[in-house]
């Protein structure tokens, strides 16, 4: 299949007979018929005054729970008739989503405002359990235009905004500077993972760290990272909706992947945070959120670079996904709790506080007008992160669209990576998996 749909059109245009056709023309899936959401009018809030108290629930993503806090008490020093009550809904975005999942089950106990990330707002879309947010954008005045247009992008679907940008990110690589220096390597990140291969047995030979490079736990990280490998070979988990998991470029990806850790020995796999290792000099390089950007330079102990994600050998850019997280606003609590849940989303994404919260964690100011001196002053490694977006890539629709697909990405590649399993029949399998989960879970409630 050649034809690429870009998913932003494609959401925007879901139903139209020209994309279905085109679709159908390639063999990819019939998205043929109109989203059963699509029908579902704006709630109108004129007349609505904000609830005095709403709950809002979150991972603390960033180490971010402080930076969190001060950001509720400048919004209620602003709104002093409004509390916002903080939740620890668990300690990553799956625990907060399955939280959020038993809360629908039980109709009790609600969020007004949720932080959902990139896998995970989109099946709470399909359900019905989150709100669009035009009309409250709408009413409270927000300047959607000033988001960073990759990222509030990321949340659209049939043209309505579901959630906005919080806590975003995109994969950043991660080097020690002393151990480049000391190979004799240039003092910046590799062009190409053909380059890299070149320079990781000189940084093993050091015996510096025990690895040249360190992959991410497998479970939580190799569907959103390993795009870039897969986009470098010239392929993806999908295109559109159709499922190139387990196509030519995509297995010799892997297979490299699989060799940079058992043939050629200079590659390991983190079996909790490779941003620890990294930072505790395990590995000389790696590859990790830019939320994680701050925390990894307040632990090493050397000189840390960060440059953009290597690209392959057909294509160099873009290959940089984005990631990350939105608040989004529960369809099930009263529309008091919701304008005031909106009023607070508003505020979060102000450019100075969008600053704020970027200076306290490294992940990407949202807001274009954010001004950002004083925190590249404290902090300069963050500018190469927001040079980055200008070649982010929309991340494709099989890990962020399919429920589950993410975990199912993972386990695949655990068996590639830590147990040597046959790479061309592992991702077969996985392609049938994740096709059985688009035409279960997802194909039906795309139609009226």
């Amino acid at each position: 299949m050649s034809f690429r749909l870009d998913r932003r059109h494609f959401l925007g245009l879901a139903g139209a007979g020209t994309a279905a056709a085109a679709l159908a023309a390639c063999g990819g899936p019939d998205t043929s018929g109109t989203a059963a959401t699509t029908a579902a009018a704006d709630i109108d809030f004129s007349g609505v005054k904000p609830a005095a108290t709403f709950d809002f629930w979150s991972s603390h993503p960033g180490k971010s729970e402080d930076v969190e806090k001060q950001l509720i008490e400048k919004f209620q020093t602003a709104n002093p008739s409004i509390k916002v009550n903080l939740v620890t809904a668990g300690a990553n975005y799956e625990e907060t989503a399955q939280k959020l999942q038993a809360a629908l089950a039980a109709n009790t106990g609600l969020p007004a405002v949720s932080v959902l990330s990139d896998v995970w707002w989109f099946r709470f879309f399909i359900n019905d359990s989150i709100i669009s947010l035009d009309s409250l954008n709408k009413q409270l005045g927000v300047n959607v235009g000033d988001y960073r247009d990759s990222l509030v992008q990321d949340y659209q679907y049939n043209s309505k905004q579901w959630a906005m940008p919080y806590a975003r990110s995109t994969p950043l690589f991660y080097y020690n500077k002393d151990h480049f220096k000391a190979a004799g390597l240039p003092d910046r990140a590799p062009t190409t993972w053909t380059e890299f291969a070149e320079w990781a047995p000189k940084l093993k030979a050091l015996g510096a760290a025990q690895n040249a490079f360190q992959y991410g736990p497998l479970a939580g990280y190799a569907g959103w990272t390993m795009q870039n490998n897969l986009w470098g070979w010239g392929s993806g988990w999908s295109k559109g909706w159709d499922i190139t998991c387990d196509s030519d470029d995509a297995v010799a990806a892997m297979q490299w992947i699989q060799d940079s850790v058992y043939k050629d020995k200079w590659a390991g796999v983190s079996s909790k945070d490779q941003g620890a290792d990294f930072a505790a000099g395990i590995a000389s390089t790696t590859i990790n959120s830019t939320g994680g950007l701050v925390g990894i330079l307040k632990d090493s102990k050397f000189n840390v670079g960060v440059g953009f994600l290597p690209g392959g050998p057909k294509a160099s850019k873009p290959v940089v996904p984005t990631g990350g997280a939105g608040l989004a606003i529960s369809a099930g609590v009263t529309k008091e709790q919701q304008l005031a849940a909106a009023m607070f989303i508003k505020f979060v994404g102000e450019p100075e506080n969008a600053a704020l919260f970027s200076s306290a964690t490294g992940y990407m100011p949202v807001r274009k007008s954010a001004d950002m001196t004083a925190v590249l002053a404290k902090t300069p490694q963050i500018q190469t992160a927001i040079d980055q977006l200008a070649v982010t890539k929309v991340q494709d629709n099989a890990r962020v669209f399919l429920p589950g697909a993410d975990q199912e990405m993972g386990k695949a590649v655990a068996k590639i990576v830590t147990q040597q399993g046959d790479v061309k029949a592992t991702l077969a399998d996985l392609k049938k998996t994740l096709t059985g989960i688009y035409e279960k879970d997802v194909k039906p409630k795309l139609k009226a």
